[in-house]
């Protein structure tokens, strides 16, 4: 009689249903980005479809990992809730002296959680 591996341990049920809780947020979070929209009657669409909301998903999911580590109320929200908080921004985007600046609005109440992702990301080191 053969066993699968892990099988003989206490642990294993729950290691597997935590595995596909991750999995199953996950699909949740590619339908939040675009996917409860399929299917289409093309298949070109669907194709184009599913490939821009893999790129969604993954370029959030790279973006909490590199920035949002730290962040409670963000390393684990929602799209809907990076939406409002990060990704629709009140700010005026301004063009003086050949620079440009973002001129968030100074109630916004995540305005410091904005400028600590843009830090993070600009402070990365490019790629050679």
């Amino acid at each position: 009689m053969t066993r699968s591996a892990g099988s003989h341990q206490i642990q294993w049920p729950g290691t597997l249903h935590r595995h596909h809780a991750v999995v199953e947020d996950r699909v949740r979070t590619n339908k939040a980005m675009g996917l409860h929209n399929l299917p289409s009657k093309s298949w070109t669409m669907n194709a184009n479809r599913m490939l821009t909301c893999s790129l969604a998903a993954d370029l959030d999911a790279w973006l909490r990992l590199l920035t949002l580590h730290d962040r409670d109320a963000l390393a684990d929200a929602g799209p809907d809730t990076m939406r409002l908080r990060l990704h629709h921004l009140p700010a005026r985007l301004a063009a003086h002296a050949r620079r440009r600046r973002l001129r968030l609005e100074r109630t916004w109440p995540w305005a410091e959680a904005f400028t600590t992702v843009w830090t993070r990301i600009t402070d990365l080191p490019a790629i050679t």
